[in-house]
C-alpha cells in the first residue's frame, strides 16, 4: 500500500473519531450544537439519538483502523474497502437526507482512499 493511500485512510478514521466524540459527548454542547446546526432545546432531545449515531461512526472507524493495522495487505487492502465504502454510501444517504455538505466530509474523501488504494 502507498504512503498516500494509507494516510486518506487514517485521516478518515480520525474523521469519524471526531465525529464520534461530537456525537457521543460534545452533543448538547455550544460546538456540538454548532457542528451539527442545533438548537439547544433539539441537541437535548436527540442526545441519545446522536449517541447512538457516533457509535457507529466509532465502529467505521475502528473498522479502518484495522484495516490499516491487519499484517495480511490484501486482507487489509479488503477491510478498507469495505469499510470507505461503508462511508461513502452513509456520506451519500446523510447528503440526501440531512445536509448536503456530508457529501464532501464523508463520500468525496472516502472515494479518494478508495482511488489512491486501487491505485497502489
Amino acid at each position: 500500500m502507498s504512503i498516500a493511500a494509507a494516510i486518506l485512510v487514517a485521516a478518515i478514521a480520525i474523521l469519524h473519531i471526531y465525529i464520534l466524540v461530537l456525537e457521543m459527548f460534545l452533543w448538547t454542547t455550544p460546538r456540538g450544537q454548532k457542528a451539527f446546526g442545533l438548537t439547544p432545546e433539539f441537541a437535548q432531545q436527540t442526545k441519545a439519538l446522536a449517541a447512538n449515531q457516533g457509535l457507529y461512526n466509532g465502529f467505521l472507524a475502528a473498522g479502518l483502523i484495522w484495516g490499516l493495522l491487519t499484517p495480511s495487505v490484501e486482507f487489509g487492502w479488503q477491510i478498507q474497502m469495505f469499510f470507505l465504502t461503508c462511508v461513502a454510501v452513509a456520506g451519500i444517504y446523510g447528503a440526501a437526507t440531512a445536509k448536503r455538505s456530508i457529501l464532501y466530509i464523508q463520500t468525496v474523501p472516502a472515494v479518494l482512499a478508495m482511488v489512491a488504494l486501487t491505485l497502489a
